[in-house]
């Protein structure tokens, strides 16, 4: 295990190097700069411009650029901001609460009715119930997440008038119910794409299992059909569900992303992607190697899970 474990954090340590690396290189690359704002400002002069691109840094070589930045970072040091030269960890860590809220909310809704729908779709396979699940489950996999955010918009918060239309809270308000008002419609169409992901797998692994050996002798003992299901079925089905649980972060930022700047949700979706407009790189690769640091963590985590819950597997 602990060779294991060792091996995994070099592999990880690698990768975000890697990451950064190749992160660091497209931003820079990609069309435009944080001077490109500047660019139509009559009142600014070129040697201005030179200024500023000495002051961020960005009249030096790429490889000079980033050695300066990677060095920064192995020490604690994440820099700061182009746009309003905050550090960039204070910037992130007033997002990642609001973040973490609206992540956790929508995970726990998605898993929970995403396996339910997945157990009675397996133990009732082909009937109406079975058809409609896949159906749904289909249309949420295929239309986008900013689609979903925009017709919640319109029907709850313009139509009907049963929710607001964004942000976090009400302007001087911020009461535990009214922040639970304003995360709903954030939580749900977050929880949509998630939801109908774990449906389909939960109906996949259980299909694996229900007609096992060991699933019909439990029931010639006489169990209850609930304890042959939960305690015989589901635990040798959520072998894959692990798999996926750790493999959902990419997944849930990206539909933070959308979710956050469809609703104004004040997280870390929403300050990547106004950074992303400013071309403020800190911010940019700040995001991005904490999200990659997420997902490593992630998948570690569920490697770790299969060992624990099945004993058939040993970590090498």
């Amino acid at each position: 295990m602990t060779r294991y474990l060792v091996r995994r954090l070099l592999q990880s340590v690698l990768l975000l190097v890697v990451v950064s690396i190749v992160g660091f290189m497209v931003l820079n690359l990609a069309p435009g700069g944080p001077l490109a704002a500047y660019a139509l400002n009559p009142g600014m002069t070129q040697a201005d411009r030179d200024r500023l691109a000495h002051q961020m840094g960005l009249d030096q070589p790429l490889p000079v650029q980033y050695v300066r930045w990677a060095s920064g970072l192995a020490v604690g040091d994440w820099g700061r901001s182009f746009r309003d030269s905050r550090p960039v960890l204070t910037s992130i860590a007033e997002r990642v609460p609001a973040t973490a809220e609206l992540m956790v909310t929508s995970t726990l809704l998605a898993v929970i009715l995403g396996v339910l729908i997945g157990l009675l779709g397996a133990l009732r396979r082909y009937s109406l119930f079975d058809y409609l699940a896949t159906i749904g489950a289909m249309i949420a996999l295929s239309l986008p997440t900013f689609w979903f955010g925009l017709m919640m918009i319109f029907l709850f918060s313009a139509t009907l008038r049963w929710l607001p239309s964004g942000g976090i809270m009400t302007e001087g308000e911020g009461s535990f119910g009214d922040r639970l008002h304003h995360l709903i419609a954030p939580m749900l169409v977050l929880a949509l794409v998630t939801l109908a992901i774990w449906s389909r797998y939960t109906r996949s692994a259980m299909l694996d299992v229900v007609n096992q050996d060991y699933m019909r002798t439990a029931r010639a003992k006489g169990l209850r059909e609930w304890v042959v299901l939960f305690r015989h079925g589901l635990r040798n089905a959520v072998l894959p569900l692990i798999t996926l649980a750790g493999l959902q972060l990419p997944t849930l930022f990206g539909g933070a992303l959308v979710t956050e700047t469809v609703f104004t949700w004040p997280g870390m979706g929403r300050l990547f992607v106004d950074s992303l407009g400013y071309r403020d790189y800190p911010i940019l690769m700040g995001t991005l190697m904490l999200t990659a640091l997420l997902v490593l963590v992630g998948s570690l985590m569920a490697d770790l899970l299969y060992a624990a819950v099945d004993p058939r597997i040993r970590l090498h």
